[in-house]
């Protein structure tokens, strides 16, 4: 199943930035949900003293969910498509809020550097050539007991739920995302969460990430079985050595 990856994805997201904002408000509990998963990293004091990292932030509304649940903290926000980060950037925005420019696989080279106190990655790992990698990266830029919450379609691994994510994609986001003229976008949309982890599978490649108290959340409404979270906190030591035979 053909997926999309690197520079073509990013170009189809740039492609897609001036009406991907209209076409996800057509979708029930979108940032609600959003909302939720950030909520789930548990951050104290509303994130004051805190430096939190959005990690493929698109064209902003998973760093407007971040900004809600921790309003006094310091948010760095990436995202690798020039289209999506520049949509997201003429929003407003407190000073606390700063936007790079970068691919999760090289974030180092565009001066993103950690430690930063938590990671949201919403809708990202999927999309990765290489998710261990970044996963791995993650867990350095993170400060000791740092946390992370993944937003992701990861669907529960039943029949039922995949059924509801392929009626939902060919009645409703295929048909809309074609008419928008990014077809190719949602196409990839829809067969890049059949191809990937189930939710089960997500958190183990977390734990083998390194990564400690690894939980996966569902989400309420319609999307239960089909978008999950996956918190976690990073080790109290030093990170861990990448692991051999990958």
């Amino acid at each position: 199943m053909t997926v999309l990856r690197d520079d073509t994805l990013s170009a189809a997201f740039d492609h897609a930035a001036r009406s991907y904002d209209r076409l996800v408000s057509v979708n029930p509990g979108y940032h609600a949900h959003l909302r939720r998963s950030a909520r789930r990293l548990g951050l104290p004091d509303s994130g004051a003293g805190l430096r939190l990292l959005d990690l493929g932030c698109g064209t902003g509304a998973s760093t407007a969910a971040l900004l809600r649940a921790a309003p006094r903290a310091e948010i760095v926000a990436v995202d690798a498509s020039a289209g999506m980060l520049a949509k997201a950037a003429r929003k407003r925005w407190p000073s606390s809020v700063s936007f790079v420019h970068a691919p999760a696989e090289r974030l180092a080279d565009e001066g993103v550097t950690g430690p930063f106190d938590a990671v949201f990655a919403a809708y990202l790992f999927r999309n990765l050539k290489d998710p261990d990698a970044v996963l791995d990266t993650t867990r350095a830029l993170l400060a000791p007991r740092g946390r992370l919450a993944v937003h992701e379609y990861t669907l529960g691994g039943n029949a039922l739920d995949r059924a509801v994510w392929t009626a939902v994609c060919t009645g409703v986001v295929l048909p809309v995302g074609s008419l928008a003229g990014d077809g190719r976008l949602y196409r990839h949309l829809y067969r890049s969460v059949i191809a990937f982890d189930t939710a089960a599978e997500l958190r183990t490649r977390v734990r083998w990430a390194g990564f400690q108290r690894v939980r996966v959340l569902p989400m309420p409404g319609w999307q239960t079985g089909i978008v999950h979270t996956i918190v976690a906190e990073a080790p109290d030591a030093a990170p861990l050595p990448a692991r051999a035979g990958r």
